[in-house]
């Protein structure tokens, strides 16, 4: 299984099974954690759509009411190799995996505000490319002509998903 990239790289991989595995054994290890403190967690992204292709990071939502309270276990998650990267995105705080010396991501988690627009976005976005796959084979090809363009620029590569992304949400 190839699970992991360099910060700011992208490399999309068909669909591996394993990810799910993955995705459900870390979900097991952030509720051991968060306990009431995360309302849901689920697997979201690319990874989470067996249809496409996707970069070998999986995403992981957790729904929140505070988060204060998410914060206050920093400790605890950083010795599960989960660390905190920080609220550059309005609205969301973003947590890591991966080998942090080699600059090497495995996993985004990110905390949103419960039933709030992040949270309804992340799971609509998922649930509807897996159920229309025609719709999520478009964003693949999409995917595939931005990473030979933008293959050392992740954040260029994200911004030319935006509108599609954003078209797709408000169905």
């Amino acid at each position: 299984m190839s699970l992991g990239l360099k910060r700011g790289t992208v490399q999309l991989e068909p669909h591996d099974k394993q990810w799910d595995d993955v995705a459900v054994q870390t979900i097991k290890t952030l509720k051991s954690i968060l306990g009431d403190d995360a309302i849901d967690i689920q697997h979201i992204g690319s990874t989470a759509i067996p249809a496409i292709k996707a970069k070998p990071i999986i995403d992981i939502a957790v729904g929140v009411t505070d988060f204060e309270k998410i914060m206050s276990h920093n400790e605890q998650l950083e010795k599960e190799g989960i660390f905190y990267r920080g609220s550059d995105v309005e609205h969301q705080v973003l947590y890591v995996m991966g080998d942090m010396e080699a600059d090497i991501r495995t996993h985004h988690i990110h905390i949103v505000k419960w039933n709030g627009t992040e949270w309804k976005n992340y799971i609509h976005f998922r649930d509807y490319l897996n159920a229309n796959e025609n719709v999520a084979l478009q964003y693949e090809k999409l995917k595939e002509e931005l990473e030979s363009k933008y293959a050392d620029d992740r954040v260029a590569y994200t911004k030319g998903k935006q509108n599609m992304i954003n078209k797709i949400s408000r169905k």
